[in-house]
């Protein structure tokens, strides 16, 4: 269901932590007036009903979003259709009047486990509702691989700022593809999986400026 969502207390300090090793550089002041970022949809193979959670931050310059069911995977135990995930995250965001914003900080973070010969993607694009320009990350990786990742990105030089004036809703596409290539997977599965152990799976900073 759309509901407006907002972290305080000890997950906003602890979702300010996790940003704190790289963020963004805000544009401008960031607005006195809280923002408020409505969850309109949350839909994919990804995250399943009720396995994603947008939490806003209370300095109201970023919100991340947690999984519980993020994973891509191939071999042993896996389905076919597993070896690609994604989730689609529609928000609203309503700025205070005469303000607009853009994604200008992002982080992600996960686990995998790649076989020699198999090898991984993660990837994101967003763009708002309606334009056929987004933008696009993505990180690769190469088997053998095990262990935790932190993917950021913070280029202030490539930025879609919402149009003034204009409501369009905010989409945010992830991906995790895994390729079973030449790896053996038999005993075990490759995987990649969008998830971290007490911080946000994904972190977004927001920026703000006047129209």
């Amino acid at each position: 269901m759309p509901g407006i969502i907002a972290a305080g207390g000890a997950a906003a300090a602890l979702f300010a932590s996790a940003l704190s090793v790289q963020s963004a550089p805000v544009v401008e002041e960031t607005p006195s007036v809280t923002a408020e970022v409505e969850v309109v949809t949350v839909n994919g193979s990804g995250c399943p009903s009720g396995t994603a959670r947008v939490d806003v931050a209370s300095d109201n310059a970023s919100f991340s979003v947690t999984y519980s069911d993020y994973i891509a995977q191939v071999g042993l135990g896996g389905e076919p259709i597993d070896f690609r995930k994604n989730c689609q995250l529609s928000l609203q965001i309503d700025v205070p009047s005469g303000y607009t914003y853009a994604v200008l900080g992002l982080e992600h973070r996960g686990y995998t486990f790649l076989k020699k010969g198999a090898t991984g993607l993660q990837r994101t694009e967003y763009y708002f509702q309606g334009d056929s320009d987004g933008v696009v990350h993505s990180r690769s990786f190469t088997g053998p691989y095990q262990g935790s990742w932190r993917t950021t990105d913070s280029d202030s030089d490539d930025v879609l700022w919402a149009p003034c004036g204009d409501e369009r809703n905010l989409n945010i596409n992830t991906e995790l593809r895994v390729n079973g290539g030449s790896s053996d997977n038999t005993t075990s599965p490759s995987f990649l999986a969008m998830r971290s152990s007490g911080l946000p799976d994904a972190a977004y900073q927001i920026a703000y400026k006047k129209c």
